[in-house]
């Protein structure tokens, strides 16, 4: 009996043993943990450039800014507006389209269909369309036999134009943004907005 009980402790000894070995050879994650944040909160990976509190506080004046002027505000039917590339003058290599891709979804959002933006980035895709509804491949709803484009009204597009400054104390970046929307009949720029940052800081991060 005495035996049978020392086998049996000394089995449940040898599995404590490996099982803490097991569990001591597990490496738990290191660093701090990833966490969901709001686009318009500053964390802690920052630098001096352009980030997504500034695209949603630069979007958001543009997008008010537009939607408050008369031509768009007092229009008897909606504008149509083609966007245009935006021209990136800073040192920072940011996807510039997503100004434009944030203002068209705040303005589609917040206007009540006061305007309408024309999808000329996909161009070949809807002449193709409209070919096959022409040619009777495929059904439609409109008379595709004299049916056009619709041209714009306005254009919109902006410009990103930076300033650095570098000493052994840190960095120093001081950035503009600017939107304009034109008449293409008359080349009148019929609004202009603005908006402007300037960041400071010692540790300068890497922008993709």
């Amino acid at each position: 009996m005495k035996l049978s009980f020392l086998r049996s402790l000394s089995a449940v000894l040898a599995a404590a043993v490996v099982s803490g070995c097991a569990s001591y050879g597990v490496k738990q994650p290191s660093g701090v943990a990833a966490r969901e944040m709001k686009p318009d909160e500053r964390g802690f990976v920052s630098g001096t450039g352009i980030e997504s509190q500034d695209i949603v506080a630069v979007t958001d004046k543009m997008a008010r800014g537009i939607m408050g002027i008369p031509e768009i505000a007092n229009a008897q039917t909606a504008p149509r507006i083609v966007v245009l590339p935006v021209q990136n003058d800073t040192r920072f290599p940011i996807n510039k389209n997503i100004f434009l891709e944030e203002i068209m979804a705040l303005l589609n959002e917040r206007s009540g269909g006061k305007v309408r933006f024309l999808a000329r980035d996909r161009m070949a895709e809807l002449e193709k369309e409209r070919d096959l509804k022409r040619s009777g491949q495929v059904t439609s709803s409109t008379d595709v036999s004299v049916n056009k484009f619709k041209g714009a009204d306005y254009m919109l597009t902006g410009k990103l134009v930076g300033q650095t400054t570098r000493t052994s104390a840190g960095t120093s970046d001081y950035i503009l943004y600017s939107f304009e929307l034109i008449n293409p009949d008359t080349s009148e720029i019929i609004w202009n907005g603005s908006h402007r940052i300037k960041k400071q800081g010692q540790d300068d991060a890497v922008y993709r």
